[in-house]
């Protein structure tokens, strides 16, 4: 994740219009809830859904594969099985999960680039939802239908539905856009996503 590859803006802060919300979602319920979803690099994932009201903490680390290999330096070889990924501990009274998938998909990464996002390529940075129950895994399964038959995008949706635990990732990891807002990496792929995230749902802004 430290390249920059070719000089040119995520996908994801070139999209003008949101796509629409799902049509299916999940109710409102008492306490809080987690969600975990994959889409590339995990520094500007975290930097996007801890912008939205509703969201109370967000964590970066490793999905879809076994506790022993969950550190950055064994995933990096892709060979782990591992997603980096993100666990967004939300209230469901005040965001529901539809909305946060509504964020994944349209800004928070590009969900038709297989096994890579920007200059990141490998299936560590696969976009992938790891549900935590099944109406999570209806609900996220339904929109990406809608969304496919919808042709909300140009190219197929290649979002996977997975299973497996999340480990959280080493602490030099954690917070990393609000520690590190020059980072060559910061600046040219992630900042765009906050802001493109900022300009198409400011009613979510916390």
């Amino acid at each position: 994740m430290f390249a920059l590859g070719l000089i040119t803006p995520p996908a994801s802060a070139e999209r003008a219009v949101p796509i629409p919300p799902p049509a299916r979602d999940l109710p409102a319920a008492q306490g809080l809830q987690t969600a975990v979803f994959a889409g590339g690099c995990f520094w500007g994932m975290e930097a996007v859904f801890e912008q939205i009201k509703g969201v109370q903490s967000v964590v970066t680390g490793y999905a879809g594969g076994s506790a022993d290999t969950a550190t950055y330096a064994a995933v990096t070889t892709e060979l782990t099985g591992h997603a980096e990924a993100i666990k967004i501990t939300y209230d469901p009274s005040r965001v529901s999960y539809g909305t946060l998938l509504r964020v994944y998909f349209s800004v928070a990464h590009d969900p038709t680039q297989l096994n890579r996002q920007g200059p990141d390529t490998g299936p560590s940075y696969r976009s992938a939802i790891f549900p935590q129950n099944a109406q999570q895994r209806a609900v996220a399964a339904a929109y990406i239908g809608q969304l496919q038959k919808a042709k909300s995008f140009g190219a197929p949706i290649v979002t996977r539905l997975e299973a497996g635990q999340f480990y959280p990732a080493e602490g030099y990891h954690q917070d990393f856009f609000r520690r590190n807002p020059d980072h060559p990496y910061i600046v040219h792929w992630d900042k765009p996503k906050v802001a493109a995230f900022r300009a198409a749902y400011p009613t979510l802004v916390r």
